[in-house]
C-alpha cells in the first residue's frame, strides 16, 4: 500500500454536488485517507463551505466555480493540487461531454485524474495522449481486475470469527457507505478493533483497505471477492467487527444488490439504512420503494440473520422532526432506529454489542 496521503485532490462534482448524483464527492469531502482533499468544483455553490452546503457544518473544503479557480487558489495557498477526482456517480456511470472536456482542462494543469466511473478515460486515445505528454497518470478504479488476480469462493469465510455486520439499505444512493463509516469509527474510538470492507468506488477512494468494486467484477468471482475482503480484513487486521458496506438494494429495480454480500460475506447481523421521505427508488419515478418491513422481511428469510437496527438518512426532513420520525419507525419495526449524521453511532453499537457476546 502506498503512502497516504497520496496528493493534494480537487474534487470535480459539476452540477451534481448535495444531489443522489453527487455521492462520491460527498464521501471524500466527508472523509478520506488517501488524499487530502483541497476543494470542490461546482459552479452552483460557489464561494460556499462544502460541509456546510452538505451536512450544515463547516469544514473548510471550499466550492470553486471552475477548475481553472481551484487550481489558483490551491497554488496561492502553498497546497498546489496533484488529483482531480472524480466526485460525479450519474445513473450508468457515464460522463457527459462537459465533464469530459473539464478532464483535458485538468490535464492540461497537469493533474493526475482519478476516476470510478464506468466510462474509462484511460480508453479514449485523445485524453491518454494528453495525459502522456503531460506526465500525468489517469486512473480508472472501475476498470475490472485481470482475472488471474480474482478471487472464486472457497468457503474460507467459515474461518471468520470477527462478528461481520452488513450495512444494506432500502435504495440505492441513500447513505449506507457514510453509516458503515460512522459505525466503524465509533467502534474503533471504543477500543474495538473494526474494519470496513468497502464495495463501491468510493469507499475505494476513501482509501478503504480492503475493498472491491462490486459492480464492475465479472459475475462469476462477485462472491469470491466479497469472501476474500472479509477474510483478508480479519486475516490481516486481526479485527473483531467487520462492517460491510451494502451496494443498492434486494428490490430496486436498476441497482438490485445485497444479496451477494448476504450470501457470500455471512453477515451475523443487518443494519438497515431508509430514507423515510422517499417514496420511490431513486432515480425510477414509479418505482415505489417497498415498505420497510418488507424490506426488513426480505433480508432476514435471505440471510437468516437478524436486522438490529435502522439508520434514518433525513434527506426532505426537518431536523426538528427527525425524532419524531425515529420513534414512528421503531413504533412500526420493533428495531432502534437513530440518525447517524445527527445522532452519531451510540445507539448502533447498543443495538449490536449483544451479538458480540455470542
Amino acid at each position: 500500500m502506498s503512502e497516504w496521503p497520496e496528493g493534494n485532490a480537487i474534487v470535480y462534482c459539476e452540477g451534481a454536488f448535495n444531489t443522489t448524483n453527487g455521492k462520491t464527492a460527498h464521501g471524500l469531502v466527508r472523509r478520506t485517507r488517501r488524499y487530502r482533499v483541497l476543494s470542490v468544483v461546482d459552479s452552483r455553490y460557489a464561494g460556499q463551505d462544502s460541509g456546510q452546503v452538505l451536512d450544515d457544518k463547516t469544514n473548510g473544503v471550499p466550492i470553486f466555480k471552475n477548475i481553472k479557480a481551484a487550481v489558483e487558489a490551491a497554488q496561492t495557498a502553498g497546497t498546489p493540487a496533484t488529483h482531480l477526482v472524480i466526485g460525479l456517480a450519474p445513473d450508468g456511470g457515464r460522463l457527459s461531454q462537459a465533464a469530459r472536456e473539464d478532464v483535458e482542462k485538468a490535464i492540461r494543469t497537469d493533474l493526475n485524474v482519478d476516476s470510478g466511473l464506468h466510462d474509462f478515460l484511460s480508453d479514449d486515445p485523445e485524453i491518454l495522449l494528453r495525459a502522456e505528454q503531460r506526465h500525468v497518470k489517469i486512473r480508472d478504479i472501475r476498470k475490472t481486475p485481470p482475472r488471474s488476480e480474482l478471487h472464486f469462493f472457497s468457503g474460507k469465510i467459515e474461518e471468520v470469527d470477527a462478528l461481520k455486520i452488513a450495512l444494506l439499505g432500502t435504495d440505492s444512493a441513500v447513505g449506507k457507505r457514510t453509516t458503515a463509516w460512522i459505525l466503524v469509527e465509533a467502534l474503533q474510538a471504543a477500543g474495538y478493533r473494526a474494519e470496513m470492507v468497502g464495495t463501491g468506488q468510493t469507499a475505494w477512494l476513501q482509501g478503504a483497505k480492503h475493498s472491491l468494486i462490486l459492480d464492475s467484477l465479472i459475475n462469476d468471482f462477485v462472491a469470491g471477492e466479497i469472501e476474500h475482503a472479509v477474510w483478508s480484513a480479519w486475516k490481516e487486521e486481526q479485527a473483531q467487527i467487520i462492517v460491510i458496506e451494502g451496494q443498492g438494494s434486494l428490490m430496486n429495480p436498476a441497482y438490485p444488490g445485497g444479496f451477494e454480500i448476504l450470501a457470500a460475506g455471512r453477515p451475523d447481523v443487518v443494519i438497515m439504512q431508509h430514507a423515510p421521505a422517499r417514496k420511490e427508488y431513486d432515480g425510477f419515478p414509479g418505482y415505489p420503494i417497498h415498505p420497510l418491513p418488507i424490506q426488513i422481511q426480505a433480508v432476514e428469510l435471505l440471510s437468516g440473520k437478524p436486522v438490529a437496527a435502522i439508520t434514518v438518512n433525513h434527506e426532505n426532513i426537518n431536523r426538528a422532526d427527525i425524532p419524531a420520525v425515529c420513534r414512528n419507525i421503531t413504533a412500526e419495526v420493533g428495531l432502534p432506529a437513530c440518525d447517524p449524521l445527527i445522532d452519531g453511532a451510540e445507539a448502533l453499537i447498543k443495538a449490536v454489542t449483544p451479538y458480540l457476546e455470542k
